[in-house]
């Protein structure tokens, strides 16, 4: 019998939540993993901020797509609820605010969608709300079934039979708004059900019509918010992964990826300080253009990425407050009056709108513990342009800050404009007196504390030409061993979306290596001893009558044609 052969050995660049969770799926299938992060802290922009009992989500602070959630957890031999893992529903999911002063609820309650929905667009227009979640449905289903779940490696990977014929029927040739246009037919409610392509960081007016599966989990699965805030979840896979072996090595900024003398092959990292780590595979969950551009040598291929079109950054507040803000919910919408204006301003000018539209969230109102008592923390996310990319040169749209003082005059600007837009449309009052303690997030602290090419947070954009098979692969196209996961990626941005790449970059590494994929190992599907009384049966096509009368028809058509004769 011959010798076990030794363990395989992982680098993972990035402890975001693409990396944890790399990380423990590779430690479960056996891997040595060792885990490199820049900062003092894991999560990246799921990370948290404090300030005397307050507490700040400083990126996501909304859970979507539970079921993704649950999956890796699950993967890995463990659950959400098994890791302390608290998730809290969201009622209503927001309260969006207008510029005329009205205001409307969205909700996972049917009947308090009906009444919202019919109070605009009477009893049609719930109807048409009806078929659009129907749309929306078939979008979720499709994507997570048939992109989420899939690789796609080349172009012909969208040749397969089960994506190609649900192409058409994802409308992504068709923009969201576009979409959502031929349900409702008043511009408050087309607004209502677009503005959510904020969080793919794309213009409701340029996102493909695909992404109405964003509106439709927000309102058949609802909107969560893990106790304790949205890092407690990092934090479980964190654990789960160090069960299972997996190193982190916090506040250790690599310089480069090491390479073998052909320059086709991945040897490990080298890390700041000069120090040398080798391993098998390495998996860089750093930002892809920044890896691309600063951690490997230059290419044509990394030259191109840099001209690729991206999402939008943010200027984004912490506020701790002296009291309880009653007039606000957990999560509020703020759009602007001039609502595809200021979209222009964001993603074709890259500027800061004139008037932005704007999310607040108050994590204190579902989450007693993000406050002290008696009070609440505040976070607000203003969309702004990405910053100009430097080395484009002349031509090049972006914001082009010069100085401290620019930024802090659009920063002031901003939290101005925030200020009086909450207060006009809610009648809450004095909130800058309010506030003890701020914190803030521009376009270049995201670039600077996370890596973050242009200070972009949600990766490249999600047109059609930078997803699917035209989005960077899971793995380097000429390099071996060296593979990517996160944002700019496949499949895309947003926490739940990562975790579905983090399985899909991690079966690419097992079946490198001709490895099993330890999640597969004993896993069904269905439930068992399913009763009679509850198996599922299909109708047939055609009932009895329909029968009948198909064969009256073709009795008479026969008869026709014989007297015909």
């Amino acid at each position: 019998m011959s010798k076990k052969s030794a363990r395989k050995t992982a680098v993972v660049v990035g402890a975001g939540a693409g990396g944890v969770a790399t990380a423990a799926r590779l430690a479960k299938a056996g891997f040595e993993v060792t885990v490199f992060e820049k900062n003092h802290f894991t999560g990246g922009r799921c990370s948290l901020l404090h300030h005397e009992g307050y507490r700040f989500d400083q990126g996501p602070s909304l859970l979507l797509l539970p079921g993704l959630f649950k999956e890796t957890f699950n993967d890995l031999g463990t659950s959400l609820e098994a890791e302390g893992v608290q998730l809290m529903k969201c009622e209503p999911n927001y309260n969006i605010w207008f510029d005329d002063g009205e205001s409307f609820e969205l909700s996972t309650d049917v009947a308090r969608m009906k009444h919202e929905v019919e109070k605009w667009e009477g009893k049609d227009g719930f109807e048409r709300y009806l078929g659009f979640l129907q749309e929306a449905h078939r979008h979720y289903e499709i994507s997570v079934a048939q992109v989420l779940k899939k690789n796609f490696t080349s172009l012909l990977s969208m040749t397969r039979p089960a994506f190609l014929r649900h192409l058409f029927p994802l409308h992504p040739f068709e923009s969201i708004y576009s979409r959502a246009s031929k349900y409702f037919w008043t511009e408050r409610l087309r607004r209502v059900f677009t503005f959510g392509s904020m969080y793919m960081g794309m213009s409701p007016f340029d996102a493909p019509g695909t992404y109405s599966l964003l509106q439709y989990t927000e309102l058949a699965e609802g909107i969560w918010y893990p106790k304790g805030g949205f890092h407690s979840v990092v934090a479980a896979l964190v654990r789960t992964g160090e069960r299972l072996g997996v190193n982190y090595r916090l506040s250790t900024p690599i310089s480069s990826i090491k390479l073998d003398p052909t320059g086709q092959r991945a040897t490990g990292v080298m890390l700041e300080n000069g120090e040398t780590i080798s391993a098998d595979v390495v998996i860089i969950n750093a930002d892809l253009v920044y890896a691309y551009s600063n951690l490997l040598p230059q290419t044509s291929y990394s030259r191109a990425l840099q001209k690729r079109s991206t999402s939008c950054s943010s200027i984004s507040f912490y506020w701790a407050m002296d009291r309880k803000i009653p007039e606000l919910t957990t999560h509020n919408i703020f759009l602007a009056e001039h609502y595809r204006e200021s979209f222009d301003d964001i993603f074709k000018q890259q500027l800061i709108p004139k008037e932005p539209s704007f999310y607040l969230n108050v994590p204190s109102r579902i989450d007693p513990t993000a406050a002290p008592e008696g009070k609440d923390s505040i976070v607000v996310l203003v969309p702004v342009g990405h910053l100009l990319d430097e080395k484009q040169g002349i031509g090049r749209k972006g914001l082009d800050v010069q100085n401290k003082q620019d930024w802090e005059a659009m920063v002031s600007r901003a939290r101005q404009t925030v200020f009086s837009t909450v207060e006009a449309r809610t009648g809450a009052r004095d909130l800058q007196g309010a506030v003890v303690k701020e914190m803030v997030n521009t376009p270049q602290s995201w670039k600077e504390v996370f890596n973050l090419d242009k200070g972009a947070i949600l990766g490249l954009s999600h047109s059609f030409f930078n997803v699917l098979c035209f989005r960077p692969k899971t793995k380097h196209p000429s390099v071996k061993g060296l593979h990517f996961v996160g944002a700019s990626a496949h499949p895309g941005t947003g926490v739940p979306i990562v975790l579905a790449g983090a399985k899909l970059t991690c079966d690419q590494v097992l079946e490198g290596f001709g490895m099993d994929k330890a999640w597969d190992v004993g896993s069904t599907t269905g439930r068992k001893g399913v009763r009679d009384i509850d198996r599922v049966h299909t109708l047939p096509l055609l009932s009895n009558i329909h029968i009948a009368v198909l064969t009256l028809a073709f009795a008479v058509l026969i008869y026709l044609m014989y007297m015909a004769d």
